[in-house]
């Protein structure tokens, strides 16, 4: 009992600390309550301190909560001053931009942020209002600043709220330019955040500079030129920015491209940071794009849109037969933006990563295209090289694409979506669809037939568990198959990656939320029986392969 107690008065006693520097009286609160419950408390008070919110690559993510291990006003200061004292420490010159979506608290950290840098004397540029991602990403390149900062926890729950930390030209270098960060900078900022002190102690400045319309007006003209402009422009389109932010810059883009307006979602139009209508804001949940489809049947809508709420991702429904609507899965749209692409005679470098199909390698090679294939996330996809080929275009199988990396250098749903409608233009004018495509594709390249067995957990030591299982107890055979290569990619990524003659599977924790990820990929050649035929075989074959590797990671 005497060793409880302490380690409820050590606990108390750290909370008490937390209170003295924290600035926010509304966290201040919360947490009094917490103290006022113990012991009863004791768990979540140990959760909250259990260590600080530690800044990667993908900066910080996290519940909205007090204390060290939560995304709240006093971890958002010490970040905003660590990283701008590293900006400082690197002699990076220009102001730091910054955006926020509307979730919980967005708005007040974004503020905190700007006070942070003009304390430090450093100018800061806020966007207008709360905007999608890649209008920040584009904001960093076409106004030279020196970093940028994005508050968003992008496709997370409510309850969450994140920062995401992008390089200027200076510090981030021709491939790095308005990209989020890679390491070492994660390391090197997240030890200037440790040395920073008290919150209490951080000088604020003035509120800094509130941008006008004329950027997001830049960036809706940038994200419409990507685009042919003398392309059909026959197309109706369902749309939702799920309960997100990416509607207005979506219209205007679709509009400013000569594009009808979509319809939208009328339940999801309007930014909401409660996600009332879905279980989790992300277009790849099931149920989430059960509106969307609605309205689509509704208007005839040759296809279907979805932004995630910070409008960097995009998904893509179409009609399957008669009132029945697919989802598109994101290898599937990849695909079909780089064929897109490649027809229009775009050259240059077409990259993807690890755990997405590998028809894009296949597709590259035939056409004589430069092809890289990266770690996952688009901060490695936006760093891909070839001799003499700039990126064009990149993607990752959970629905990023970049297909403008010279205006966003990053996934952008936005101009994701117009190229999508620009390609299902296109194929309507000619009495074809986007599953007439990719039936096209599979003629000529095969079946690749992608899948994931992706497990959510409340502990992560779960994860660590079945990472561990795979390493010691690799499967030898998959489908019949002798296992040909096993390449693990420790120390630079938790990754394992097995492959057959005709499969092959990823296996990683996500880097964004509390998920085990096995990445599933069969490839079956379309021979005798026909494309129907072959998509059936791959089909069963991702089933087994599915239940074989759920077996080897010991969750079965």
């Amino acid at each position: 009992m005497a060793a409880e107690m302490t380690t409820i008065d050590e606990l108390r006693d750290l909370a008490e600390a937390w209170l003295a520097d924290d600035p926010d009286p509304a966290t201040q609160d919360e947490l009094r309550q917490v103290l006022d419950r113990l012991p009863a408390s004791a768990t979540e008070l140990a959760d909250r301190f259990a260590g600080p919110l530690t800044f990667g690559t993908a900066g910080l993510r996290g519940p909205l909560r007090a204390g060290p291990n939560g995304m709240n006003l006093a971890v958002v200061t010490q970040a905003a001053a660590g990283l701008v004292g590293w900006l400082a420490a690197r002699g990076a010159t220009g102001p730091l931009i910054i955006g926020y979506d509307a979730r919980h608290g967005s708005q007040t950290f974004a503020e905190r942020t700007a006070q942070i840098a003009t304390g430090a004397g450093r100018p800061a540029l806020l966007l207008p209002r709360p905007l999608p991602t890649p209008v920040l990403a584009y904001a960093v390149r076409a106004l030279g600043g020196a970093a940028g900062v994005m508050v968003t926890a992008s496709h997370n729950p409510p309850q969450d709220n994140g920062y995401k930390v992008y390089l200027g030209a200076e510090l981030g270098g021709p491939s790095g330019a308005g990209a989020q960060i890679v390491p070492p900078a994660d390391v090197e900022i997240e030890a200037a955040i440790r040395a920073v002190g008290p919150p209490s102690k951080v000088p604020l400045g003035a509120p800094g500079q509130v941008l006008g319309n004329d950027v997001v007006a830049a960036y809706v003209g940038a994200a419409a030129e990507v685009i042919d402009p003398d392309g059909p422009r026959d197309l109706v389109v369902a749309y939702t920015p799920m309960h997100g932010v990416g509607a207005s810059v979506l219209t205007a883009a679709f509009s400013r491209a000569g594009f009808a307006v979509p319809g939208v979602v009328a339940e999801q139009a309007t930014p909401d940071p409660d996600f009332p209508t879905v279980a989790f804001p992300n277009p790849e949940e099931p149920g989430a794009t059960d509106l969307l489809v609605e309205l689509a049947r509704t208007i005839g809508a040759d296809i279907a849109i979805a932004n995630d709420p910070d409008a960097d991702r995009c998904a893509v429904a179409v009609p399957d037969d008669g009132q029945r609507w697919r989802m598109l899965r994101g290898d599937e749209v990849g695909v079909l933006l780089a064929d897109h692409l490649m027809r229009r005679g775009v050259p240059g470098l077409y990259a993807t990563t690890i755990v997405s199909s590998s028809l894009l390698r296949a597709m590259c090679v035939a056409r004589g295209r430069a092809y890289d294939e990266t770690l996952t996330g688009f901060k490695w996809i936006v760093r891909a090289a070839a001799d003499d080929a700039p990126l064009v275009f990149g993607y990752e199988e959970a629905l990023g694409y970049c297909v403008a990396p010279e205006h966003v250098r990053d996934k952008d749903g936005i101009t994701a979506a117009l190229t999508v409608a620009e390609l299902a233009a296109g194929l309507k004018a000619q009495g074809r669809s986007l599953t007439d495509r990719l039936d096209e594709l599979a003629a000529e390249f095969g079946v690749y037939h992608t899948d994931q067995l992706s497990v959510r957990v409340d502990d992560l030591r779960e994860i660590a568990t079945a990472m561990t299982r795979i390493r010691a107890t690799t499967p030898t055979s998959l489908l019949g198959e002798p296992v040909t290569s096993v390449e693990d990619l420790l120390p630079a990524s938790d990754v394992v990656i097995l492959r057959t003659g005709s499969a092959r599977v990823v296996i990683r924790p996500s880097g964004t939320e509390p998920k085990l990820k096995a990445y599933l990929e069969v490839v079956q050649p379309v021979a005798d029986g026909g494309l129907a035929a072959a998509r059936g075989r791959a089909a069963d074959r991702v089933r087994d392969l599915r239940a074989e590797i759920a077996g080897a990671l010991g969750i079965a």
